[in-house]
């Protein structure tokens, strides 16, 4: 694959004895990977399948949405927590065991025979798989040297946003040419393999065990309450009408409550759950910035095509799968191609044309109709797809590339955790405007539909009269169908909303790029 072609050529690069990779790190790396992408593909895959799980277990509609839910808030409290686990028990030890308890967790869900043991089994799972996710951006940034970035950042770039992009393809094909259970039982293999590898090679860093001592487990606990409630207030809150819900309330006191208590601790003990020092490095917290926008981008946006597919066009899983397809090729194409770039652009320059692509893209889909099909989609599709590559590896670099090594580990998982709360929010947002931006168009359509309307009564009379010639209640099913067609005119419209919208972040994007300075290294003339 690509990923051992890259292996041989930083192998082969290397000039000097500081430049040589050990190839024993090289396969631990490309292991990590792996299990990265496993981690975050999982997160999409069952998305696109939920339907096919649903009928398996005899779910019922308010249920089933907790099998991604209960994956999201597990996944999004182990994510910055595990840096600190990482410098207790050693990054071998931290990623073997998640490796081998996510393998381990989506064994169960297979067997899963009702709607409780597979919440369980998913919460188990994102829990587990929450700790490969940021260990692979730390090690690409501890192990590597300065001049191998350009190489090794397009990767994890790669990976982070290929995978919840794909995900519905690879959800959509296995779910139709097997079983919904197969969306779990094809992470067995890889898992054991990564598993094994990754505790056989493994040696970038070693255990410091004397810090379990000074764990702060009040923080641990306020930061598993601040960050759960936040991702189920976000997750749940316009399925239930947002603060009409006693659940949302209680969600949303938990998360303030709890973050008080957090923060203070992050900033009170010696040694945090959680370091937030990172933030102060001026590039970090721009490219944590920039990394919160593109989870909105790259979750929104993975959301919004196949929900536009389905309720609008009637696509099934599988032809929702084959027509984003798409954008995972392109970025497939765009990989080394920033890889390229990112060592004679200046990053900054990359990010530009990066958000502005991502604009248009947005821009594009803003002139949509209940028409758009597979090759109305395909330019949006490219741009969205290329540009997303352009962004990921410069924002990359710029996070990290400036911290010092004892600094990565920590703020490699806030770094993944600002993609993964973006996300949440994004799909919160969206979720809202669609419909309350749905309900303001239908009523402002409806106003047209009326007795007063010529052309709408002349519609209203073809429609009844043909139905009627078929011995149907004519009148009656013709005013259903006006107003579905309505409905349907109103849901377009609001998605158009929520296009531009995005569009108009994007393009503010270019605004930031200016604030944030140059990293050492980068572009041309920096230290390769």
């Amino acid at each position: 694959m690509a990923a051992t072609a890259t292996a041989g050529s930083i192998a082969a690069s290397a000039p000097g004895a500081e430049e040589h990779m050990d190839p024993r790190r090289l396969i631990a790396f490309f292991a990590m990977v792996v299990g990265m992408f496993m981690a975050i593909l999982d997160i999409q895959i069952v998305s696109a399948s939920l339907a096919e799980i649903q009928a398996g277990l005899s779910a019922g509609s308010d249920e089933i949405g907790w099998v991604q839910t209960s994956y999201l808030i597990a996944e999004v409290i182990m994510i910055p927590l595990s840096g600190t686990l990482a410098r207790i028990v050693s990054t071998r030890v931290l990623f073997s065991v998640a490796a081998a308890g996510f393998t381990a967790s989506s064994a169960l869900a297979a067997t899963a025979t009702n709607i409780d043991q597979m919440i369980i089994y998913r919460a188990i799972q994102g829990f587990i798989g929450g700790g490969m996710i940021p260990s692979v951006f730390a090690a690409a940034f501890t192990i590597f040297p300065p001049s191998k970035r350009n190489i090794v950042s397009p990767i994890i770039g790669l990976i982070a946003t290929l995978a919840p992009t794909i995900g519905p393809t690879v959800g959509g094909y296995l779910s139709h040419a097997f079983s919904w259970h197969w969306l779990f039982l094809v992470n067995v293999i890889p898992g054991i393999i990564v598993a094994t590898l990754t505790w056989t090679f493994i040696d970038f860093d070693k255990p410091e065990p004397g810090l379990m001592k000074k764990f702060d487990w009040w923080g641990l606990a306020s930061m598993a309450i601040f960050l759960g409630s936040l991702e189920y207030v976000l997750e749940e809150g316009n399925a239930n009408d947002w603060f009409n819900d006693d659940h949302i309330v209680l969600g949303a006191v938990a998360t303030a409550l709890a973050a008080i208590v957090f923060f203070y601790r992050a900033f009170k003990v010696d040694f945090p759950v959680v370091d937030l020092k990172a933030f102060a490095n001026r590039n970090f917290a721009f490219g944590s910035l920039f990394s919160f926008v593109m989870g909105i981008g790259l979750y929104g946006l993975t959301y919004l095509y196949p929900l536009y597919l389905g309720r609008i066009r009637g696509y099934d899983s599988l032809m929702i799968g084959e027509t984003m397809f798409v954008s995972g090729l392109a970025m497939f194409v765009t990989a080394p191609i920033a890889g390229v770039l990112a060592g004679r652009l200046d990053p900054r320059v990359m990010m530009t044309i990066g958000f502005a692509g991502f604009a248009a893209g947005t821009w594009t889909m803003s002139q949509l109709t209940a028409d758009w099909d597979f090759w109305e989609l395909l330019v949006p599709q490219i741009l969205r797809g290329c540009s997303l590559m352009l962004c990921m590896v410069p924002i990359n670099n710029i996070a990290l590339g400036t911290l010092p090594p004892a600094r990565i580990r920590n703020a490699s998982g806030l770094y993944n955790l600002t993609r993964n709360l973006g996300g949440a929010v994004g799909l919160a947002v969206i979720n809202t405007m669609l419909t309350q931006r749905q309900d303001f168009h239908y009523a402002r359509l409806a106003e047209h539909i009326q007795w007063g309307n010529p052309e709408a009564l002349e519609r209203l009379r073809n429609m009844a009269a043909n139905f009627t010639a078929n011995g149907l209640d004519g009148t009656t099913i013709a005013v259903k169908q006006m107003a579905a067609m309505v409905q349907k005119q109103a849901v377009i419209l609001s998605f158009i909303d929520v296009f531009l919208i995005l569009t108009v972040l994007f393009l503010s994007l270019i605004i930031g790029v200016m604030m944030i300075s140059k990293p050492q290294g980068a572009g041309p003339g920096g230290d390769h």
